[in-house]
């Protein structure tokens, strides 16, 4: 009876090591995995419902890119300031794109030429934003994440 009793006393001190040594390998293995993921990238772009999200990383980028160009385009063709310019002229807009798939303006870095009408500019993009078709948010992992994008647009005169 008494090596019972030891023996079951041995094993019930010794589970204790192999519960902590098991939690141990568990956080250093979390942490390596956390270590290991590139917080600068998304493994999946935000999408529009005409982007294929099929296709490879590079063209759900370019897909995303072209049609917010394109709905930029089409949305400040009738504004005043792109008749009156008299050369070419470059605008980056800096945006953030929530988990919710909302766009919103961040800065808008502006160039030479639209000093005097970048608010009027600003407030149209701004208002171009609550048009857009319904976008996706981008993935990190399967789970959604915010993320920043730079646009260029570039104006011309007509």
């Amino acid at each position: 009876m008494r090596y019972l009793t030891l023996f079951i006393l041995l094993l019930v001190g010794s589970s204790c090591n192999w519960t902590a040594s098991r939690e141990k390998k568990t956080r250093e293995y979390l942490n390596e995995e956390i270590g290991n993921i590139d917080w600068e990238e998304v493994d999946k772009y935000p999408l529009f419902d005409s982007c294929d999200e099929t296709v490879s990383k590079e063209e759900q980028k370019n897909c995303f890119a072209q049609v917010l160009l394109t709905h930029f385009s089409n949305y400040l063709d009738d504004a005043f300031y792109a008749t009156e310019l008299t050369s070419q002229d470059t605008i980056y807009i800096d945006l953030l794109m929530k988990e919710t798939g909302e766009l919103q303006v961040m800065d808008i870095i502006n160039g030479e030429l639209l000093q005097d009408d970048l608010s009027y500019f600003t407030s149209q993009i701004k208002t171009s934003l609550d048009s857009l078709p319904e976008l996706k948010p981008a993935l990190k992992r399967g789970i959604p994440v915010k993320a920043k994008f730079r646009v260029p647009i570039v104006l011309s005169p007509q």
